[in-house]
């Protein structure tokens, strides 16, 4: 393998940071959004107070937590992490999310997704990222497919919104499927 001159935390128009103090004020806005809340998580739909929310990203010996920039405004979208790692194993569990609706399905997602897998094989050395989410949430799951991901199965009716009941599907990619994908797609850029 040659190293890449690549910066591990740069995409085209994302870059992967530490929390900040100054991005406890924009997630307090996310928090108002019931969308993201119902998306981001499968357990209640709760706002964060502002000191969870000064706490969240602290670094643990089980996950790896960046936030999610725009490189030209600095300003801040999201997040990405990767927990649940077992570096026994060489596997993580990854989370995702864009805070505000006006950066959602701009492309971001599938980005910061590219970004997280690229630094999860090759720094982290990790050998499978996987992850879970609801069945109604089909902008991401079209993400994740895109990445690369593949559905592994799903946990039936295992969630409960608005009176209904759907499923959680767990989705994975290896590190040889993601060498192969991510070469195809910088293969076709380059085309």
């Amino acid at each position: 393998m040659t190293l890449t001159t690549d910066n591990l935390f740069y995409s085209k128009r994302l870059k992967m940071t530490p929390p900040r103090p100054e991005d406890v004020q924009t997630m307090l806005q996310w928090n108002e959004d019931p969308e993201y809340l119902r998306n981001v998580d499968t357990d209640l739909a709760i706002p964060y107070s502002e000191k969870q929310l000064e706490d969240e990203g602290e670094t643990k010996n089980k996950e790896v937590y960046f936030r999610l920039r725009m490189h030209e405004e600095d300003m801040l979208i999201g997040f990405v992490v990767i927990h649940s790692i077992e570096w026994n194993n060489r596997c993580g569990q990854l989370a995702i999310g864009i805070g505000l609706a006006k950066h959602r399905n701009k492309g971001y997602g599938t980005e910061a997704l590219n970004l997280i897998l690229r630094y999860a094989f090759h720094e982290m050395n990790l050998d499978r990222v996987g992850l879970d989410v609801i069945a109604y949430n089909a902008k991401a799951i079209r993400s994740y497919e895109k990445a690369g991901f593949q559905l592994e199965g799903r946990a039936r009716s295992a969630v409960y919104r608005d009176g209904k009941r759907y499923d959680r599907l767990m989705m994975g990619i290896l590190r040889p499927e993601w060498e192969i994908h991510n070469q195809i797609h910088t293969e076709g850029e380059h085309a």
